[in-house]
């Protein structure tokens, strides 16, 4: 503890009663601020007047000496002991306490009082008696010009400062790393994710498991995976991992679990390769940094996946994601059971609509929601020779969903379009001459602008096209670096934005659906080549059935069919007759409340 400065200690040592350290805990915090702001006089009568023996203590004291007994955080050798002795002690961690004043030196104007931050200047007066408490040798008809001070260079100051730098490595700080780079050049790895599941049906989330077991496989990237989760690796169907590679446990398993008996029971070991965190994602979040730093801090490039409900991470967990971030923290965080309708009959708190969202402030966290195994595939080998290969500091947050569907196989020439954001899924051939409607899906509402798109062709003769939007991030990154460099370049040619140049010339409708909040799609509205409609997930809803969820929050297959319509109608391609019968035709009730005011 230090609380009390040196000034103070004459007087401990003379109470030989123990009145003053009694009367030292009796006073609350709000005493000592209004001790700190009054004048000595005020300190002596309510402080030390409580008792003869007390004033008797400082009557040799003049009422100036008293206002400046110092606390024990402004003492600079009784903070240097305290941290001589922290430095000292072995066996256990070692806490100061160092007792302050806000505003400390500030003069009457500001110190220890509640203005404190918002006290932006000062005047010279408080200036001049700034430099007089500290010692400051600054002449007082400079004082006005509130100069910088620095001791000369041969001062013992200068000399202590300009030692301890060296010997930190110089005058500007930098970062050292030794870590060697891990190649991710085996095809065979993900080949197997692109030719689909013919007609099979399983989830994104299953498609990630399979990946993940590849990788713990794998001879050379193996022992580097770290698998990290809160505590639903059953839900994500990651129990086919726990025979094989283990739960980490530094006492290994000490319990005989109740699963013992069945093939994939729950093992513990001390050698175990999964992390398990339990029911706190605070802490998986923590693991999974220390993983994703161990790089620069060990020169161990380790690969960690963190897999958790979407709906608590970046949400939850927010800070700890800017944290990692901020320490360059490289791996994959990946959003199980994502989206807002993803998850059948599940209450409010798992419905996540906003995660990708929230992804956007992060500048170096890259954000995709991937709709097909394949496209997972491109995604997570990209993460791996970025990271790892080309080790650049950035780390992923990839959505996962829960629900099952035919996973198709991989277009040619789509991995570029898949890494940079989006690109065209499924074409419906020529307009006729007419607007050229183009459907936005992403993540597991792609395959409702699918349904749509055949909606509007069968019952329509609309022929609009589909593209999977995998990343409005990286679309709203490249249009934003696009139009800073045409700012800066005002003779050069201007650079267009990748997510306009995807569409060519002509006249463009266009409708954007996620099972997200609208915010996120219509973040590229500026740069697309047309008019943009969008439906998203925002209000809140509960159901207990996907179909009737995106029924409800009007982002299936019959609303993006209609807004398609309704694109239309504003291009002057149908009329609005056309439009109410089509709305009555999709069972659609208009005299329903708006889902984001329910």
């Amino acid at each position: 503890k230090v609380i009390w400065g040196d000034d103070w200690d004459p007087l401990i040592e003379a109470d030989r009663d123990g009145l003053l350290v009694q009367r030292m805990n009796d006073a609350v915090d709000g005493d000592y601020q209004k001790y700190s702001v009054e004048p000595g006089s005020y300190t002596r009568e309510h402080f030390f007047s409580t008792d003869p023996r007390l004033l008797k203590l400082v009557e040799h004291l003049s009422d100036d000496e008293i206002h400046r007994l110092r606390r024990g955080g402004h003492d600079p050798e009784k903070v240097y002991a305290a941290y001589q002795a922290a430095v000292e002690h072995t066996g256990s961690p070692t806490v100061i306490l160092a007792k302050t004043i806000k505003g400390y030196g500030l003069g009457d104007a500001a110190e220890a009082r509640n203005i404190t931050h918002q006290q932006k200047k000062m005047d010279t007066k408080a200036v001049k008696e700034f430099a007089e408490r500290f010692r400051i040798p600054i002449p007082e008809t400079q004082l006005e010009e509130v100069p910088y001070y620095r001791p000369p260079q041969n001062s013992p100051e200068i000399q202590y400062l300009c030692e301890r730098r060296k010997a930190l490595g110089g005058p500007v700080p930098r970062r050292m790393i030794s870590c060697p780079s891990v190649s991710v050049q085996e095809p065979d790895l993900f080949d197997e994710f692109r030719t689909g599941t013919e007609g099979r049906e399983v989830s994104t989330t299953m498609v990630f498991v399979r990946i993940l077991s590849k990788l713990l496989r794998d001879p050379k990237l193996g022992k580097l995976v770290v698998p990290i989760v809160p505590d639903e690796a059953r839900t994500f169907g990651m129990e086919s991992l726990f025979r094989q590679f283990g739960i980490y446990s530094h006492i290994g398993q000490v319990y005989e679990p109740v699963d013992r008996e069945n093939l994939l029971y729950y093992r513990e070991a001390t050698d175990g390769q999964i992390i398990e965190e339990g029911i706190t994602e605070a802490g998986s979040m923590s693991s999974f940094i220390a993983a994703g730093t161990s790089y620069a801090s060990h020169g161990v490039p380790v690969i960690p996946f963190y897999i958790y409900y979407s709906m608590f991470g970046l949400q939850r967990i927010g800070d700890l994601a800017w944290a990692a971030g901020d320490m360059q923290t490289r791996g994959f965080l990946l959003g199980g059971t994502a989206g807002r309708t993803t998850l059948a009959g599940e209450g409010l708190q798992h419905q996540d609509g906003n995660s990708h969202l929230l992804a956007y402030p992060i500048p170096n966290l890259v954000a995709y929601d991937p709709a097909f195994a394949y496209e997972l595939a491109v995604i997570i080998r990209e993460g791996l020779r970025r990271m790892y290969e080309k080790q650049e500091s950035i780390f992923y947050y990839i959505t996962l969903m829960n629900e099952n569907y035919a996973q198709p196989p991989m277009p040619e020439g789509v991995a570029d379009g898949i890494l940079r954001g989006i690109y065209g899924f499924k074409s419906a051939g020529s307009a006729n001459g007419k607007q050229k409607v183009h459907l936005l899906g992403s993540g597991t509402i792609l395959n409702e602008a699918v349904k749509a798109q055949e909606m509007l062709a069968e019952k329509y003769g609309v022929h609009a096209d589909v593209w999977s939007v995998t990343s409005y991030k990286e679309l709203h990154r490249d249009a934003l670096a696009g139009a800073r460099w045409n700012l800066l370049h005002p003779e050069e040619t201007p650079r267009v934005p990748y997510v306009t140049q995807v569409f060519g010339e002509g006249e463009h409708v266009f409708v954007a659906a996620s099972d997200y909040v609208k915010a996120l799609p219509e973040s590229i509205a500026a740069h697309l080549p047309g008019p943009l409609h969008t439906l998203g997930t925002d209000g809140f809803g509960r159901s207990d059935g996907r179909a009737e969820l995106r029924a409800f929050f009007e982002v299936d297959a019959r609303h993006i069919a209609l807004a398609a319509l309704y694109q239309l109608m504003r291009a002057g391609e149908v009329n609005a007759t056309m439009i109410a019968g089509a709305i009555r035709d999709m069972q659609i009730d208009p005299a329903r409340v708006a889902p984001i005011l329910t």
